[in-house]
Order: structure tokens, then sequence, then C-alpha cells
């Protein structure tokens, strides 16, 4: 028997696996695939300024509440492994492609000066002068000096390693159903028929999350306690400099319909699609076609750059994108999923606030708001017909 079960082993799972193990839990990390779904084809992108929209402002406080403990969560990761998860404080370029663009850009400046949020309004000289590779028709730039970077990959496989290191066991195996007695929680059971008991069972499945009440054996207890949460397909491409060749911007480089992610070593990764395709992983010509147009417009250098790899995930989306955070219906159940394109910046926060939840002390003041109670009721009759797809954040 466990203290706790994570179901999910993307980013938010591993963070949160790791942390209650370092607080003397007995854990165990279920996943088929640890660190394999929408963790793994990211960007990388701590970005709270660049990101933040009319619709989602709502929940900025929380991004930036995890953005500013980032520096000393890539620190404590570095000191227990050894590994360097390629944490920057490099800023970022919110361009203007023309001039719609730049009429755009000038209402989200107003906007984000309305939030209190560290931005100027750059003209194309000035953008050009920081990054030199920009195209020289650009309309300018907001200057975003607040964002960040971190190498994603290398930051599930070191999350990996210290969740190992303090304890916790992380199996491939995939979870059914997490079990309940209507009360409270019993343990998970497992697609291969076995299952694994304990008291505390923390969701984070991302967009497998509805399928955690059952499908043959439905728990109506853990349906209602579960948050609506639906892939949205993103595809990605990683491209790479000429050897011997300089990283083409040292900022993030963000467009209204693309951004553009400079690794000091030349690689780049250039996304992303929103596609509302369910369960559907192809990549496909026409995303390729217009990632590579929209980044080339910005950037007009990468059509050197040797085409490397495409990458897509499904990225775990409530209805109103924000994530479903805290303990839900029967005693034990902690839900920490949901959290759209922001999984690895919120990283640091959520599984600071799923161990306070555990131990029954209060979370970081910012996760408050984001229970699962905003969202309408379900039942179990209301699960998607496709299987668990554990994906965590």
């Amino acid at each position: 028997m466990a203290d706790a079960i994570v179901v999910g082993g993307g980013v938010i799972g591993l963070s949160s696996a790791w942390r209650l193990a370092q607080q003397g839990a007995e854990v165990v990390c279920c996943d088929p695939s640890h660190g394999r779904g929408a963790s793994w084809a990211a960007a990388g992108m701590l970005a709270p300024v660049t990101e933040v929209t009319y619709s989602e402002a709502a929940h900025l406080r929380l991004n930036l509440a995890s953005r500013e403990r980032w520096p000393a969560f890539a620190e404590s990761l570095t000191r227990v492994t050894g590994n360097d998860v390629g944490f920057r404080e490099c800023g970022a370029l919110k361009v203007a492609r023309d001039a719609g663009d730049r009429a755009e850009l000038e209402q989200l400046t107003e906007f984000q000066h309305q939030l209190g949020l560290d931005v100027t309004l750059l003209r194309s000289r000035e953008a050009r002068r920081l990054e030199p590779a920009l195209a020289p028709g650009v309309r300018g730039a907001i200057d975003c000096p607040q964002d960040a970077h971190v190498d994603n990959r290398e930051l599930i496989e070191a999350l990996s390693q210290a969740a190992r290191d303090a304890g916790a066991t992380l199996p491939p195996v995939e979870v059914e159903r997490v079990r309940s007695d209507g009360s409270r929680v019993l343990g998970v059971r497992l697609a291969d028929g076995g299952s694994i008991d304990a008291p505390t069972v923390v969701v984070t499945a991302g967009a497998g999350t509805a399928a955690l009440a059952g499908r043959t054996e439905p728990d109506e207890a853990v349906a209602q306690a579960l948050p609506p949460v639906r892939p949205v397909k993103g595809q990605l491409l990683h491209l790479h400099a000429e050897p011997g060749e300089p990283p083409i911007a040292e900022r993030l480089i963000r467009g209204l319909l693309v951004y553009i992610v400079p690794f000091p070593d030349g690689h780049v990764v250039v996304g992303a699609t929103a596609e509302e395709r369910g369960w559907d992983r192809r990549a496909t010509a026409g995303a390729v076609h217009d990632l590579l147009r929209d980044a080339t417009e910005l950037l007009p250098g990468l059509l050197e750059h040797e085409l490397l790899e495409t990458a897509t995930g499904l990225r775990p989306a409530t209805p109103d994108n924000a994530p479903a955070l805290g303990p839900s219906g029967p005693d034990g159940l902690i839900v920490a999923t949901g959290h759209w394109r922001n999984g690895l910046l919120l990283a640091p926060i959520t599984s600071e606030a799923v161990t306070a939840w555990a131990a029954g002390d209060a979370p970081p003041e910012e996760a408050h708001g984001f229970g699962v109670e905003r969202f309408e009721p379900r039942t179990s009759g209301e699960v998607p017909a496709v299987g668990a797809d554990p994906e965590g954040g």
C-alpha cells in the first residue's frame, strides 16, 4: 500500500511525485510512458506575459506566482540531480508582422499595462536592434523581459531522476480508473487488472482525466469529482542551425500566429497549432507548411535551418482554459490537471499546492479559486468513449 498515487507522469505528475516523496511519502506515479505525452511535445516556454489573453487574465496571478518560483525550482532540481534543465531568463518579443498586427499589439500593450505587467512597445528599429535576425519589414514588437525558457525534455529527465532518488516509484502502467467507496478514495485499478491501494490519489492525467471514473464499472463519486478536460492537438517543428552558426535569436520570438523558441546550441522549436481533433496525433503537411510560413515571415534565416523533427502533443484544456486544482469529491482525491498550454510554467506552484493539500496544509494563496466545483456537475454516463490517455501537464 502506498501513501499516495499520482496518476499521470507528465511534468505536473512528476513534479508532484518528487515533492510528495521529498516530504517522506511513499509515492507511486503511474503512466504507461512517463514524460512522453504533452510535456515532451512542448517548446519549454515559461511565458506568462506574452501568452496573456483578454479572456484568460483571471489566472495571470497564478501564472506569475509560478514564474517567480522557477529560479529556485530549477536550482533545486540541478542540485539534487546534477542535471542542467536549461532554465534561461531570456525574455521575449511579441512581434508585429504588418500594420494590422501593430494595431493589435498597441491594444495589447495597453491591456498589459492595466494588468501591471512590465512591457514596452518598441518600434521596428528598436526591435531589430535587440534581435537583428528579425525580418526588415516587421512593424515593431512588445518587449517582455519577464518571460523565460526551460529545456522541457531535459526537465522531464531531471524530474524523473529526482522523483526516483527521493523514493518514488514510477511503474510503466496505465490506470483504468480511480477507486472509491463513495466517501473516500481507495486507490486505483490498473488496465492489466491489478490494483494499487492508497489513501490519497492525485489526478495529473492531462487530457485523459475524464476517463478515470471508469467505463465498465463507473464510479459516480469519482465521475462528479473530475473536471471536464478535452485534448487540443498541438503540432511543433524542431529545426537546427548549420554547424558553427550562432543561435538565430536570444529571446523567445512570438508573432500573433506562431512562436519561435531558440536554444543556445542552435536548436529551434517552432509552434504550435491548436486543433480540436480529439485524439488525433498525426503530423500533417499543412501544419508544417503553415508553421514554417509564419515563422520565416518573422525570422527569414530559419529557411536555412535543418528540419529535424515534427512533434505532436495533446494539451489538456478545460472549458475556461484555467487548470483544475484542489481536493475534489471523495476524501483523498486531489485534482491537478487541465493546465492547457501552461503545464511547464505551472509545475512549481502546482506541485507545491498538491503537497500542501496532501498534508492537510494550506496551499499557496494564488492556487485558490481553481476548484472543480466551478464546472457543471457531470455523471459517469458522460465519460468520453475513448480510452484513458494519461498525458500530464
